[in-house]
């Protein structure tokens, strides 16, 4: 059903159940995903956030500048970037991390068509950064380039299994959507990414999957062209 696809990660999934810096077990867990994703013939690029080690909003209301706090996330999305590159090639998969701002040696400028070149022989490509600048999030920076590399659909990777009318960890009655609209999850506050991911991602026409990362298999389900989560319509 989907070649090519661009998955998104919370930083605090990368933290495990504490949400905060890097968790090797799940790091593992989601390597062994992506890898078996990509050798099942689905080309996969990867935008993670860094809220696992530091947000520039919630710093901005600690007192932090703004501008600068946004920098200090991007740079945490680069650490988790080139963290899960390494459980991603200890899987035997190729992965590079590219970053929006030059980064080097750490690792390469992003550059889109290098990063379909490594996708097209069957590596990951892990794009980190965000967009580069500030009072973007990293939701707006999936959407990009998810666009940039002509992705088949954004998947938004989280420990739910799609998107209900309430958070389902919190409200026992909510109720969950197999599919709507994004206009719909708008209207409704229904938080699946921010308006400016939205906005993208509607005006050029690109579903959003929201599904449960965390359930071994779901990867190569929706390869597979199996209902898998919510579907979220432009």
């Amino acid at each position: 059903m989907y070649r090519r696809v661009l998955l998104k990660l919370s930083g605090e999934s990368l933290g495990g159940p504490a949400g905060k810096g890097l968790d090797t077990e799940w790091l593992q867990r989601y390597a062994r995903e992506v890898a078996a994703a990509a050798r099942a013939g689905l080309q996969v690029a990867i935008v993670n956030g860094g809220g696992n080690i530091f947000r520039g909003l919630q710093g901005a209301e600690r007192g932090f500048d703004r501008v600068d706090g946004d920098k200090m996330g991007m740079l945490a999305t680069i650490i988790n970037a080139l963290a899960l590159k390494i459980f991603i090639r200890q899987e035997g998969i190729e992965a590079e991390v590219f970053t929006s701002t030059p980064m080097e040696p750490y690792a390469k400028y992003y550059m889109r068509d290098d990063a379909v070149k490594l996708l097209e022989r069957g590596g990951v490509a892990l794009i980190a950064g965000g967009t580069g600048n500030p009072f973007f999030t990293t939701d707006s920076g999936a959407a990009l380039r998810a666009l940039e590399i002509r992705a088949d659909a954004l998947l938004k990777g989280t420990r739910v299994d799609g998107v209900y009318t309430a958070d389902p960890e919190k409200d026992p009655t909510a109720v969950k959507y197999e599919q709507l609209s994004m206009a719909e999850a708008i209207a409704k506050k229904l938080k699946v990414m921010d308006q400016t991911a939205f906005a993208l991602c509607s005006d050029n026409k690109m579903p959003i999957i929201v599904f449960d990362m965390n359930r071994e298999g779901n990867l190569q389900r929706i390869l597979a062209g199996e209902k898998v989560g919510t579907v979220v319509l432009p």
